[in-house]
C-alpha cells in the first residue's frame, strides 16, 4: 500500500510526542524503562493511525465516459439543487461526501477534463454538516471542464480539518480518477454540476470511494 510522502512532517511531531511523554514520566520518578516504553508505545500507535490516514491505493476508474465517479472516500451526506455563481453561474446540483477520520483523504477527479480554475480561500472552521459551511469555511475550489459536463469540486475544511491541497496546475489535462489532491484529518468534499448534465444515481447514505463509484451519468443537456 503506497503512503503519501506528507505523513514525514506528523510523523516527525509523533516521535516528539512520545519523547515528551517518556521525558514527562522520568521527571514524576517513573522507572527510565516503563517512561521510555510508554513513549514508544504512544509513537508507534499514532505512527499506525497516521500510515493509515495517509494511505494512497491504487484506483481503477470506469472506462465509461458517460459517468461520474465520487470524487472521495466516504458517505453521501447530501445532493441538493443550489445556484452556483462564482464559477459555473448557473443551477446546479451539488453532491456532498462527508469524510471521516478513517477514510482515504486522497482525492480524485470525477470526470474527464481541463483544469480552468485553481485557488485556495480563506475562511472560518464551521462544522460541514451546518449548510452555510460550503459557502463560508477554508477550502480550495477546483473547476475542471470535460467535453459535456463541468465540475466544481470543493475541497472544505472544517474543525478538524487543518489543510486541504491540491497537485494541479491550471490547463492541466485530466483522466477521470486521476489523483487531484488530499484533505488532511477528514472533512467534505462538494462536487456541483450543472443542472440537466447529469442524473445523480446516487443516495444520501451511500458509501464511495473516491474514483471508483458511480455517482451520475452524463447527459450532456444543460438548463438554460
Amino acid at each position: 500500500m503506497k503512503i503519501r510522502k506528507e505523513i514525514m512532517p506528523f510523523v516527525i511531531a509523533s516521535l516528539l510526542v512520545g519523547a515528551i511523554l517518556a521525558g514527562s514520566l522520568l521527571l514524576a520518578d517513573i522507572e527510565s524503562r516503563e517512561a521510555f516504553g510508554w513513549g514508544a508505545i504512544l509513537a508507534i500507535v499514532l505512527i499506525c493511525y497516521l500510515g493509515c490516514f495517509f494511505r494512497d491505493p491504487e484506483r481503477t476508474a470506469p472506462t465509461n465516459p458517460d459517468v461520474v465517479v465520487a470524487g472521495a472516500d466516504g458517505v453521501i451526506a447530501k445532493i441538493c439543487d443550489i445556484r452556483e455563481d462564482k464559477f459555473l453561474k448557473t443551477d446546479t446540483v451539488r453532491v456532498s461526501i462527508f469524510l471521516s477520520l478513517v477514510n482515504v483523504h486522497v482525492n480524485r477527479a470525477p470526470i474527464s477534463g481541463t483544469v480552468k480554475f485553481l485557488d485556495y480561500f480563506r475562511g472560518r472552521r464551521l462544522f460541514t454538516f451546518q449548510a452555510e459551511s460550503s459557502d463560508v469555511n477554508q477550502r480550495s475550489s477546483i473547476l475542471i471542464e470535460g467535453n459535456n459536463i463541468s465540475c466544481l469540486v470543493n475541497q472544505i475544511c472544517g474543525p478538524v480539518c487543518r489543510r486541504v491541497v491540491y497537485w494541479l496546475n491550471l490547463e492541466q489535462v485530466l483522466n477521470k480518477g486521476d489523483r487531484i489532491g488530499m484533505m488532511k484529518f477528514g472533512s467534505r468534499l462538494d462536487m456541483y454540476f450543472p443542472k440537466g448534465t447529469v442524473e445523480i444515481t446516487a443516495k444520501v447514505g451511500d458509501k464511495v470511494r473516491a474514483g471508483e463509484t458511480i455517482i451520475a451519468t452524463v447527459t450532456g443537456n444543460a438548463e438554460k
